[in-house]
């Protein structure tokens, strides 16, 4: 099978497609078994290619995962200083802030198969109401609005600060509600609910299925699929990772640091180097 952009092939079909390709060298009147090693079978080159298309919209998740991951850590210290009362002496928790992602995201995917849906066929024609494109894309869109939303609050608590003169006192109480911070929790818990279950979802449909019908990820029965190849697969490129991570460690050099040093009751500034 060939996949045609305009009138050239593409790249990946001209390239990786030779592997499937009989040689004389395979030699199969001999051995009815080919070495998979020199001939693959055009489903094993298929599966390769789909991967191959899939990688750049899995790493389109990337940032995302990195503006959520900012609720556990910097969100939660802007809400350690706010006012977290709730009512009377009784404060809120910082780390239950989280429960308004969670509460969003239930929300959207509950109007998204309930009400969302319906209309979008009525519009699109699509069984499932928009692509899975369509999905991760408004999930990316709505990520970007969160972090936004996320800055803008920030600069607000700051002024707060200012004003009541607290900016130099870290661990001080600034008089501004935590409820604040509600929109960027609830706007990121939307984005994962469009792009979290969008990108899941577009991966196990994007998996080649076998001559069979069957998949890595079948729908009905999943002791006929093959879900360990998808943990083979993860643990592969982990490991790739991993060596990425060991070379770039590897070549790091640490910047100077400066500390102060007392020496016949002068301070004194010396560079030093992190071993």
């Amino acid at each position: 099978m060939r996949l045609v952009k305009g009138k050239s092939i593409l790249w990946r079909d001209r390239f990786l497609g030779r592997a499937a390709i009989v040689t004389e060298e395979d030699n199969l009147k001999s051995s009815p078994t080919p070495n998979l090693w020199r001939l693959c079978t055009v489903h094993r080159v298929e599966e390769l290619k789909s991967i191959i298309r899939m990688g750049p919209i899995w790493a389109s998740g990337i940032l995302l995962i990195t503006a959520y991951a900012q609720q556990g850590t910097f969100s939660l210290q802007q809400a350690r200083t706010m006012d977290r009362r709730l009512k009377g002496s009784f404060q809120i928790p910082p780390g239950s802030m989280s429960v308004f992602t969670i509460v969003s995201m239930l929300t959207t995917i509950t109007l998204y198969d309930r009400v969302l849906i319906r209309i979008a066929r009525r519009v699109t024609g699509l069984d499932r109401g928009i692509t899975f494109l369509q999905r991760m894309g408004i999930g990316l869109a709505i990520s970007i609005l969160a972090t936004l939303v996320a800055g803008f609050v920030e600069i607000k608590r700051k002024n707060v600060a200012i004003a009541h003169g607290l900016i130099d006192q870290p661990h001080a109480t600034i008089p501004m509600s935590v409820f604040w911070l509600v929109p960027q929790y609830g706007l990121h818990g939307i984005a994962e609910a469009f792009m979290s279950i969008g990108h899941l979802e577009f991966l196990y449909d994007q998996y080649s299925a076998k001559p069979d019908g069957s998949n890595w990820l079948p729908d009905t029965n999943l002791n006929k699929g093959k879900l360990e190849n998808l943990y083979w697969l993860i643990t592969a490129l982990q490991i790739l990772n991993f060596v990425y991570y060991l070379i770039c460690a590897m070549f790091y050099t640490f910047k100077p640091i400066q500390f102060r040093q007392k020496e016949d009751d002068k301070e004194g500034v010396e560079l030093a180097e992190r071993v």
